[in-house]
């Protein structure tokens, strides 16, 4: 499967984020957006709360603008984020009164983020999820029933 060079950047910084136990959902320069925009929190001024998809002012000039960050519009960013916090378990953007997990930094709940944010980042590319594994059990998603188990 061909990715576009924007996908193979991100989806690699994550990685390294996740092994190096550098991966955090709560910081600006460690979350998923963070990691992909090279460890800054520039970012941050993209919307008034981490989290949010709203455009701040600043991130609605960037997007008309068409500014990319890294390959990715301010939007792409926000969207980005939302599903990282959404996959680790957030219940929206971080304020006083979202749900917020225990244990931020729990291995299975950033990979269960990032999960989240690695399938964005194919459909945002366009191709198949890559975290799919439906196939190679031959589950069928769409209906809940598993057919049977591929034979290896």
């Amino acid at each position: 499967m061909q990715t576009s060079t924007r996908f193979n950047q991100a989806v690699t910084k994550l990685y390294r984020a996740f092994h190096d136990n550098t991966l955090h959902p709560e910081c600006c320069k460690s979350c998923a957006v963070g990691n992909i925009l090279d460890n800054t929190d520039s970012w941050k001024h993209l919307t008034e709360t981490h989290g949010s998809t709203e455009l701040s002012y600043v991130g609605k000039v960037h997007q008309n603008f068409g500014r990319k960050f890294n390959g990715y519009t301010p939007l792409e960013l926000l969207k980005i984020e939302q599903a990282f916090l959404s996959g680790c378990g957030y219940s929206g953007p971080l304020n006083r009164s979202c749900r917020k997990p225990n244990d931020p930094t729990d291995k299975d709940r950033l990979f269960d983020g990032l999960s989240a944010v690695i399938g964005l980042l194919c459909q945002l590319d366009g191709v198949k999820n890559v975290m799919d594994c439906s196939k190679l059990f031959q589950y069928n998603a769409t209906t809940n029933q598993r057919k049977h188990l591929v034979e290896l």
